[in-house]
Order: structure tokens, then C-alpha cells, then sequence
């Protein structure tokens, strides 16, 4: 069995257990365009990364509306959608 964290990977094999260092780079489809992250993250962590924490925006995450407080407790995973949008103004 093996669970991600950080940039490290435990590996059990039954009562063993070790650590190995790890970039698990994985696949999603970030508005309608598939890419690749270096590796699992929070919804927090993407939109830091690229300097959208903290604006108005509406995420959803594979369909579902993601209200910010959740932002940091919502992964994103091999496969998975996201959707970012920014509000725009106007009559």
C-alpha cells in the first residue's frame, strides 16, 4: 500500500514500512485543458501556485461547486476536473 504526502511516499508491505522520496506527477483537466501538476495538491495550494488565493473566484471541482473555506481540504487527484472562473461585471 502506499500514501502520498508531501513529496514523500510511505510504503507499506505488511508490517514493513518505509519512506521514499517521490514526485508523483499526475494528469487533470484544468478548465477544458488537460495538464499536468507535479503532483496530488489542494485546491488551495493550485490556485497559490498560480497567484488566484484570495481573489473572487468560483471553483468546481469534477461538477461540484467548491465554496472557498474548502479550498484547502479539496484535492486534486490523477484525473480529476477542475474549473476556474473569475466573476466579470457589466450590464
Amino acid at each position: 500500500m502506499i500514501v502520498e504526502g508531501a513529496n514523500r511516499l510511505l510504503i507499506r508491505d505488511g508490517p514493513n514500512r518505509h519512506y521514499a522520496d517521490a514526485t508523483v506527477s499526475i494528469s487533470a483537466t484544468i478548465n477544458g485543458k488537460p495538464i499536468e501538476l507535479p503532483r496530488a495538491m489542494s485546491v488551495a495550494e493550485f490556485l497559490t501556485e498560480r497567484g488566484l488565493l484570495g481573489r473572487r473566484l468560483a471553483v468546481a471541482h469534477n461538477g461540484r461547486v467548491v465554496q472557498s473555506e474548502h479550498y484547502g481540504t479539496t484535492r486534486i487527484r490523477d484525473g480529476d476536473t477542475l474549473e476556474v472562473v473569475r466573476p466579470v461585471g457589466g450590464g
